[in-house]
C-alpha cells in the first residue's frame, strides 16, 4: 500500500471513530465514560446502617470515579426526604419504600426509583422497652406509646404487621415521632413505653441501658421485608439521566462491598459515631445490588393489608 493511501485510510478511520459514539479502534476497549449533566448530587441520608454503602462509595472514591460528587444532607426519616425532592432541595434521597410508594399513590410526588438500599432480616427491627417496663410481651403494647422515627413509613408498617401477626390490635397503639438518636433517652425518661429501634441505635441501647426486645417485627408476612432504597424526582431524572446513571453505578459497587461486614464496620464508626465494640456486633440486614419489583409489590400489598395504602401504585412504573 502506498504512503498516501495509508494516510488517507488513517484519516478516514479517525473520522469514523469520531462520528460513532462509543466506537474504539482497540478491540475490547471500553469507551470513555460520558460526562454528567450535574457534577454535584445533594443526597438525603440517615445516620443508620442502611446507608453504609453511600459512605463506602465516598471513602473508596466510587462516586469520584464516575464524575460526581455527593453532598450529604441528614434527614429524620425517609418520608422527610420526599419534600426535599419535590422542592428541589435534594436531588436524590435515601428513604423507606413505604413512604415512596405512599407518596406516589397519593400524587404528592412523582418519583423514580434509582437503586435498592437495604432489606430486612429477623432480629434487626425490634420493638424494645426498658428492663423495668410493664411491657413484657407484644400483647402488652396495646394502648401504649411507641416511638417511631416518622409516621406512615416502613417502621410503622413493621410494627403494625408484627403486632397483627401476634393477634394484637395495632390501631390501639399511640405512635410518637422522634429521631432514632433520641429514642434511648426517651425510653429512660419514660416519655414512651417502647420504641422501634434500628441499628446502630438498637445494639447501643441494648448495651447501654439493657433494652429488652418485646417484638421482632420482621417475621411472618414481613419476613425479608425490603426496607429502603434511593429515589429521585421524575423531573430530575429526565433532566439528568447520565448523572443518575453515574450515581447508581457507584452505589451498586458499594452495595456489593457492604455484603462484607468489615466494610460496614469501617465506615459506621465515623458517620454514625458508633464505637468499635458496638460496630462489631451490629445486627445487619442485606444490601441488594438491584431493585426487586416483585418484592416491592409485596410491600404495597402489606401496606394495603395494614391500612397504610388506599390508592393504587405500581412499583414497576416507578423504575427508571
Amino acid at each position: 500500500m502506498t504512503r498516501p493511501r495509508r494516510a488517507f485510510l488513517g484519516v478516514l478511520a479517525a473520522a469514523l471513530v469520531a462520528a460513532v459514539p462509543g466506537c474504539s479502534l482497540l478491540s475490547g476497549e471500553d469507551p470513555a465514560p460520558a460526562g454528567v449533566e450535574q457534577a454535584r448530587i445533594r443526597l438525603g441520608v440517615l445516620p443508620i446502617v442502611d446507608t453504609a454503602a453511600v459512605h463506602i462509595a465516598i471513602r473508596k472514591g466510587y462516586f469520584k470515579d464516575e464524575g460526581v460528587e455527593v453532598e450529604l444532607k441528614t434527614i429524620q426519616g425517609g418520608a422527610a426526604g420526599i419534600p426535599g425532592l419535590v422542592n428541589g432541595e435534594l436531588d436524590v434521597t435515601f428513604g423507606n419504600w413505604v413512604s415512596f410508594l405512599a407518596a406516589q399513590a397519593k400524587g404528592v410526588a412523582d418519583l423514580k426509583l434509582v437503586a435498592d438500599g437495604y432489606r430486612g432480616k429477623p432480629d434487626m427491627f425490634l420493638v424494645v422497652t426498658t428492663p423495668d417496663s410493664t411491657v413484657k410481651s407484644p400483647s402488652d403494647l396495646a394502648g401504649k406509646k411507641i416511638a417511631v422515627n416518622t409516621r406512615g413509613n416502613v417502621v410503622e408498617l413493621a410494627v403494625r404487621a408484627g403486632m397483627k401477626a401476634k393477634g394484637v390490635d395495632a390501631n390501639a397503639v399511640r405512635f410518637t415521632e422522634m429521631p432514632f438518636p433520641d429514642m434511648q433517652a426517651a425510653l429512660q425518661r419514660k416519655d414512651v413505653d417502647a420504641a422501634l429501634l434500628v441499628e446502630p441505635f438498637l445494639t447501643r441501647a441494648m448495651q447501654q441501658i439493657a433494652a429488652v426486645p418485646v417484638l421482632d417485627t420482621l417475621t411472618g408476612e414481613a419476613a425479608d421485608l425490603p426496607i429502603g432504597g434511593y429515589a429521585t424526582s421524575a423531573k430530575f431524572a429526565q433532566a439528568n439521566p447520565k448523572t443518575i446513571d453515574a450515581f447508581r453505578r457507584a452505589l451498586v459497587k458499594a452495595q456489593r462491598d457492604a455484603s462484607d461486614r468489615a466494610e460496614v464496620q469501617s465506615v459506621i464508626t465515623g458517620y454514625a459515631k458508633v464505637d468499635t465494640a458496638i460496630a462489631g456486633v451490629l445486627r445487619l440486614g442485606v444490601y441488594p445490588g438491584a431493585i426487586d419489583v416483585q418484592r416491592l409489590k409485596g410491600v404495597a400489598a402489606l401496606m394495603k393489608a395494614n391500612g397504610m395504602l388506599t390508592g393504587e401504585v405500581d412499583p414497576g412504573r416507578m423504575l427508571l
